[in-house]
């Protein structure tokens, strides 16, 4: 097999912390009723689908009307977006910039609403320094979808064999690996810095 030569990141809870309990911890104190709301009224699958490109005033009207008494809570989501988002994960990050200081190309292939990834982009310079992105809502695609990782591998000229793709979904990790990708999945306890010199990266 090819050793890799180029870093491909995804963002949220690699580069980033995400989460909706940050912000909903604070308005819905209570666990049990916070975790309903996060499963039943906005579940994950309704933040794909803005993730995919869908605009925000149809998504919210989308879940007003099934759940009009929730209307304030259902706002919040988009208003106090940044709240999900606490802080970057800097031993990640860490990694990223020191890839490119040794000049090894780094990308993204992430699934994230376009406005909010601009967004975080302001916040977070360091999004600003891959030399490419695919951001999923302009694409209208989604990992695990391989047709975001085709996207990705046709626009920039890469070979899948020269890339190491880190994600924090295993879903994620498994279709770029069904398509010659090398992958790390990253959790809480991964030690990136460790899984990427493993794979040959000299940082």
């Amino acid at each position: 097999m090819a050793t890799p030569t180029t870093l491909v990141f995804d963002i949220g809870n690699v580069l980033l912390r995400w989460s909706p309990d940050f912000l909903y911890a604070r308005l819905i104190p209570e666990k049990e009723e916070r975790e309903h709301f996060l499963r039943e009224i906005l579940p994950p699958a309704w933040n794909e689908e803005q993730d995919r490109g869908r605009g925000w005033d149809v998504a919210e009207a989308e879940r007003i009307a099934l759940f009009p008494d929730k209307a304030e809570l259902i706002r919040a989501w988009r208003a106090h977006w940044h709240e999900m988002i606490p802080h970057a994960i800097e031993r990640n990050v860490a990694v990223l910039q020191s890839a490119k200081e040794t000049g090894i190309p780094c990308y993204a292939i992430t699934n994230f609403a376009e406005d909010t990834f601009e967004e975080a982009q302001a916040r977070f310079p360091f999004l600003n320094t891959f030399d490419g992105i695919v951001v999923s809502a302009k694409e209208q695609l989604l990992k695990p979808d391989p047709a975001i990782f085709l996207l990705f591998l046709n626009r920039y000229a890469q070979n899948a064999s020269d890339c190491l793709f880190i994600d924090d979904s295993a879903a994620n990790t498994a279709a770029a690996r069904k398509l010659g990708f090398a992958a790390i999945h990253v959790k809480s306890e991964t030690d990136l810095l460790s899984e990427v010199r493993a794979h040959g990266f000299r940082l």
